[in-house]
């Protein structure tokens, strides 16, 4: 009499309770991962469905073509502090756009594992993590004080700084994005490192650099807390650079805080408009200049 030998499971028969709970776990943390998603964006949609609601009915023509009407007369916009917010911003750029990119380049491309690099690199974190008020406190003490005027200068000074260390770590960070081997290139074919740099990596790296220019302008011109140590508010056109100036993000925070309905109104269609415009330079520097290595 012969006796049989226990039959073996198959490997089908041993994978399959292991494949089962692969697929039970994976299945819940993606459906963990999408119901956070859509968490983390329920205060982004809310936020800017509110202010359309209420923002969008207060806008006419005359908003873009009127100074601000005093309070109970009908009409009146704030073209001024759209002008101002312009240009302040503009300012700012101008600023902190030269000098911005070539730390970034300086950073990427000549201190990258130095002593000094590293420094410089810790000073631009912590920048960029200073509240923009205490920027604000900075820039009345250096031109407001010494001027003794509100002014746009000073303004511009100030959302300068704030967009300052952001221009200089996506400068960096896109600079680093460029493949090695380009580098090598150039300097095969007799570039020097200034040639290789000016003429091979920053015009590969400029749709990126634009891109950290855009949100640095994004996040400026949102700023209020510097503007008000700065350049204050003003119910008239600028004629002057160094006097008083309007802005989008003043003129909310005036008129919201007034307990007159037809300013907050206002102030809710100056919100409207100012979220329009941060949107769009997102929107702009997400899909226009999209080129990435």
């Amino acid at each position: 009499m012969t006796t049989q030998a226990p039959e073996q499971p198959s490997q089908e028969a041993l994978t399959q309770p292991l494949s089962l709970s692969r697929t039970f776990f994976n299945t819940g943390m993606t459906t963990l991962s999408v119901v956070f998603t859509v968490l983390a964006l329920v205060p982004l949609f809310s936020v800017f469905l509110y202010v359309t609601i209420q923002g969008i009915s207060s806008l006419s023509p005359q908003t873009f073509t009127e100074l601000p009407a005093p309070s109970g007369t009908p009409g009146g916009g704030f073209a001024n502090a759209i002008i101002g917010t312009i240009l302040m911003v503009s300012i700012a750029t101008v600023i902190s756009v030269p000098v911005g990119v070539l730390a970034g380049i300086f950073l990427s491309e000549y201190a990258k594992d130095t002593g000094f690099g590293q420094t410089v690199r810790f000073g631009v974190n912590v920048l960029a993590g200073v509240p923009s008020i205490i920027t604000g406190v900075f820039a009345y003490a250096v031109i407001v004080a010494t001027q003794k005027t509100y002014s746009a200068y000073a303004g511009g000074f100030a959302l300068a700084i704030l967009m300052l260390p952001i221009i200089i770590r996506t400068t960096e960070e896109a600079l680093r994005l460029v493949p090695w081997e380009l580098r090598l290139a150039s300097l095969g074919l007799g570039g020097n490192r200034f040639q290789t740099t000016a003429r091979v990596i920053v015009p590969a790296a400029t749709s990126s650099i634009i891109t950290g220019v855009m949100l640095a302008v994004a996040r400026a011109t949102g700023e209020t807390a510097p503007l008000l140590f700065t350049a204050l508010f003003s119910q008239y056109w600028i004629s002057e650079l160094s006097q008083p100036t309007a802005s989008l993000a003043v003129l909310i925070f005036n008129y919201a805080t007034s307990p007159y309905n037809d300013l907050q109104q206002k102030a809710w269609g100056a919100s409207f408009l100012l979220l329009v415009l941060v949107l769009a330079v997102n929107i702009t520097a997400r899909f226009v200049f999209r080129k990435r290595f």
